[in-house]
């Protein structure tokens, strides 16, 4: 098991920074606005032949009254439970501050290895300044520019003291790389962070009433129940038109990310509202991509029903999704937690069908007496004769029509062969791609 590292200090001291450096990646969104991380953010690094995992927490505020200061100081004190090592950083520009000493006695107080790191040095004044902070009771900071990288060799070897050697054998890759990749998204404020916290029954995402609380997409490790899988929970995708400042427009560009690196997604929508416009721009970002797809609804403990409500329900979704309307819906409750383990299921049988193959000889003699008995329309007099249908090796379902003269085959023709094939085979939640190419 690798040891774990937590990044502390006051907001804005270059927290976020250290972090992408350390993971090579902009995988944290990094703003001159303080308090930009607000939920546990987690990666993977190595140094010196030492592989360890680092996560990165909000910035910690002693005695606000802020909804989000309060939330995140839950954040931090987690990570602080669960990390083997702690990486504090403080700001020379800013000297000592009253947050700095209050983090520092709670470090003090925690049983776990710690390294002082003053951020922001970048010329010989200021690594003279920080001398200041062997006064918080320590040791010795370390000087660092998390801009420019100098020290940060400096402040890896000394965490490399308290980092044990990679046991032969034990992996050396990104822990979770292999396992699905279940994508949460949607418009801000539909209950996404409530979802990921009523599944692994804690408090993995910050959740409050005002839209757009999560910036950064969280990763967060699920193995219960049979089901082993990251889940992320990604920040609402808003209207581009109401993407008005850098952090939204970061937030906005990491959620397309994450879809881009899912397996499959889970479109969250409020019940209370239905399925509006933007929820059906996500969709067509997620089809784009070729992604597995589940639309959640929920709030569903809000709306009023009878028996006949969910059918109804389903039926106007689906109306609108057209063509694309082999989608399973799931109705669920992220407060009663009604339904919430079976929408993940559905994703992971999601997951199953997206990489499922289907051999050569079954789709010749399943597929090729449907699309003999019903050829493509005749076109100039010519007649399209399909001859042999293959799978490609692809991470998701394609397949390949080869025939006389595929340049005639339109697009109705396309969708009749898809829906054929989705009659026969199980592609519920899965866009496929066929390809009429000449043989």
């Amino acid at each position: 098991m690798k040891s774990l590292v937590a990044i502390v200090g006051r907001p804005n001291v270059g927290k976020s920074t250290f972090f992408n450096r350390l993971v090579q990646r902009r995988d944290a969104i990094v703003d001159a606005i303080a308090g930009v991380t607000r939920d546990r953010h987690y990666g993977h690094s190595e140094w010196v032949g030492k592989h360890f995992n680092i996560v990165d927490t909000g910035g910690y505020v002693e005695g606000s009254d802020d909804i989000f200061e309060g939330q995140i100081r839950k954040q931090v004190e987690a990570a602080l439970m669960e990390c083997d090592a702690i990486l504090f950083l403080v700001d020379v520009e800013d000297g000592i501050t009253h947050d700095d000493k209050e983090i520092a006695a709670m470090l003090r107080r925690q049983d776990k290895p710690v390294v002082l790191v003053a951020n922001k040095v970048d010329n010989h004044q200021r690594a003279a300044d920080a001398a200041e902070f062997y006064s918080l009771g320590l040791g010795e900071p370390i000087c660092m520019s998390s801009i420019n990288g100098s020290g940060t060799g400096e402040v890896l070897d000394a965490l490399m003291h308290h980092i044990p050697e990679t046991q032969e054998g034990e992996s050396t890759d990104d822990p979770w790389d292999g396992l699905p990749k279940l994508a949460i998204v949607g418009r801000p404020n539909v209950g996404k962070s409530s979802l990921t916290n009523a599944l692994f029954e804690e408090e993995k995402s910050i959740v409050t009433d005002i839209a757009g609380t999560t910036r950064d997409t969280v990763n967060a490790h699920f193995n219960k129940f049979g089901l082993e899988f990251l889940l992320l929970d990604t920040a609402g995708l808003r209207k581009k038109g109401k993407v008005n400042q850098d952090l939204e427009f970061y937030s906005n560009m990491r959620s397309i990310r994450t879809i881009e690196e899912s397996d499959v997604c889970i479109l969250v929508i409020d019940a209370t509202q239905g399925f509006e416009a933007q929820d059906l721009s996500i969709l067509n970002v997620i089809e784009k991509n070729n992604k597995g797809l589940v639309i959640l609804v929920n709030k569903w403990d809000l709306v009023e029903k009878d028996h006949k409500s969910m059918d109804e329900y389903k039926k106007i979704i689906l109306e609108r999704t057209k063509p694309f309307v082999d989608i399973p819906v799931i109705f669920t409750s992220a407060i009663t937690k009604q339904r919430v383990l079976k929408g993940i299921e559905e994703a992971m049988e999601v997951y199953k069908r997206r990489s499922s193959r289907i051999t050569t000889s079954k789709l010749n003699d399943e597929m090729l007496p449907i699309v003999k008995h019903m050829p493509p329309p005749i076109y100039k007099g010519k007649e399209v004769k399909i001859k042999y249908i293959t799978q490609l090796p692809t991470h998701y379902p394609q397949f390949v029509y080869f025939c006389n003269l595929p340049q005639y085959v339109k697009e109705p023709y396309q969708r009749y062969v898809e829906n054929q094939m989705r009659k026969h085979y199980d592609f519920s939640g899965v866009p496929i791609v066929i390809y009429f190419r000449k043989k």
